[in-house]
């Protein structure tokens, strides 16, 4: 929660007037406690795994011939029963895993220094402190990857991940309920390595998911490509 009463009051405190996007953070978070904000993050992953992949899976749907070309497994194909099979227990997971573990561990979000207060960072802050998290989850997820990928760690966890053998956007958060928790670290050690505005976390959190997505997509940028 801001320790301001009005715009003027942290005008005041920042020696300068607000910014545009300033005002609106402050008109929005003034008076939301730092838990609240927090917690957007567990709305954001429900729309993001609802909404994202939905253009991969109606291409897939489709089965046009035309987008043949950009599959990874061109001959496998899911049936529609299937690909909802996959997002209801995707949702499911995240309903009893996920969101519990996000309403749980605001005390380390707090810990690490993830603020939200004015003012806000700049976007050469943002865009850098965003590359350190993607450089760090990307190293420390690929050991945790080829741990899981060993004798044990697949056979206990992470087999779960490849019950779905053809790559499927839905299937990005699909996986045994320890897998879901070890993976959660390494998304969180670059915000604890280089703690930043509740903004920049949201972002980092939305964008982590989307990357997840289109790498399981099957059809890796195929937005980008011209049809």
């Amino acid at each position: 929660m801001l320790p301001y009463n009005s715009l003027d009051e942290a005008a005041v405190s920042l020696g300068r007037n607000l910014t545009f996007a300033e005002t609106l953070w402050f008109n929005y978070s003034a008076n939301k406690s730092d838990y609240f904000l927090y917690c957007h993050n567990i709305l954001f992953m429900f729309l993001i795994y609802s909404t994202v992949p939905l253009p991969y899976v109606l291409v897939e749907l489709m089965r046009s011939a035309g987008f043949e070309k950009y599959k990874i497994q061109p001959k496998v194909k899911l049936s529609s029963s299937e690909t909802f099979k996959c997002y209801k227990d995707v949702m499911r997971m995240s309903f009893l895993v996920v969101g519990p573990l996000q309403l749980l561990s605001y005390p380390s979000v707090k810990m690490i220094g993830i603020r939200t207060s004015l003012p806000l960072p700049s976007g050469w802050e943002i865009f850098l402190q965003l590359l350190v998290y993607f450089i760090v989850e990307d190293y420390t997820n690929y050991w945790i990857h080829r741990f899981l990928h060993g004798k044990w760690g697949y056979e206990k966890i992470h087999r779960v991940h490849h019950e779905y053998t053809a790559p499927i956007a839905f299937a990005a958060s699909y996986a045994h309920w320890a897998e879901i928790l070890i993976l959660g670290l390494p998304s969180f050690l670059g915000p604890a390595i280089v703690p930043g505005h509740m903004i920049t976390f949201w972002l980092w959190f939305v964008l982590r998911q989307i990357e997840a997505i289109e790498t399981h997509s099957g059809t890796p940028w195929l937005l980008a490509q011209p049809c």
